[in-house]
């Protein structure tokens, strides 16, 4: 069982390890933050893995905290050194979020707790397995209204049918289910953060995602 708070991040993380934003000054735990580092040629290059050599420079994973940190200079001041910064920097990050959501699901399937397809995940929810409903942010309204997000589950609605039918080897998916367990609350983290940068706080104004490759 995994409570969402604000912002769509698990509460039951509330009290991991945190950093401090660098665009918002706020410290938060760091599931909420991309990680980055400065190459060795002063590029700033995403880290969210969080595993690559040298200091790590923290971001709040939305799309304000994240322009403004590259708009306004604020990866040199936290490097302490002059820095480039990619252009496009936040739909490079936002791409690349949206493919390890779709390979953390597609190896989820592969470990026997997803599925995909409107009877499969009917039957999933009626039968209390689904932890996790996805449904894709370009599918019917209509459609998706029929399915409902499981008591006490995450509902996650902001990748594209083409990004989400990549998980499930098909051209395009509409809904999908995770059941507890394995992967699945990897994807409710790393799905919370790519929400950051697609859709505002109050829930509206999906951003179209872009194909991963």
């Amino acid at each position: 069982m995994h409570l969402m708070g604000r912002g769509g991040q698990p509460k039951d993380r509330e009290d991991g390890p945190e950093r401090k934003c660098i665009a918002t000054g706020e410290v938060q735990p760091k599931h909420g933050l991309i990680r980055f580092v400065i190459g060795p040629e002063g590029q700033v290059a995403p880290d969210l893995m969080e595993k690559l050599p040298g200091r790590g420079i923290w971001v709040a994973a939305d799309r304000a905290a994240l322009d403004k940190a590259a708009a306004k200079g604020l990866f040199s001041r936290a490097a302490k050194q002059p820095v480039q910064v990619p252009e496009g920097l936040t739909d490079w990050v936002e791409n690349l979020l949206a493919q390890r959501v779709v390979n953390l699901i597609s190896l989820a399937r592969k470990g026997g707790r997803a599925v995909s397809g409107y009877e499969k995940v009917k039957a999933s929810l009626d039968k209390e397995e689904a932890e996790v409903l996805i449904q894709a942010s370009d599918g019917s309204e209509r459609g998706k209204s029929k399915l409902s997000t499981p008591h006490f589950g995450t509902f996650i609605g902001w990748l594209t049918a083409d990004e989400l039918g990549q998980a499930f080897g098909r051209q395009t998916t509409i809904h999908a289910a995770l059941a507890a367990g394995g992967l699945t609350q990897r994807v409710v983290e790393e799905a919370a953060r790519l929400k950051g940068l697609r859709v505002s706080d109050d829930g509206s104004g999906h951003r179209k995602g872009k194909k991963t490759r």
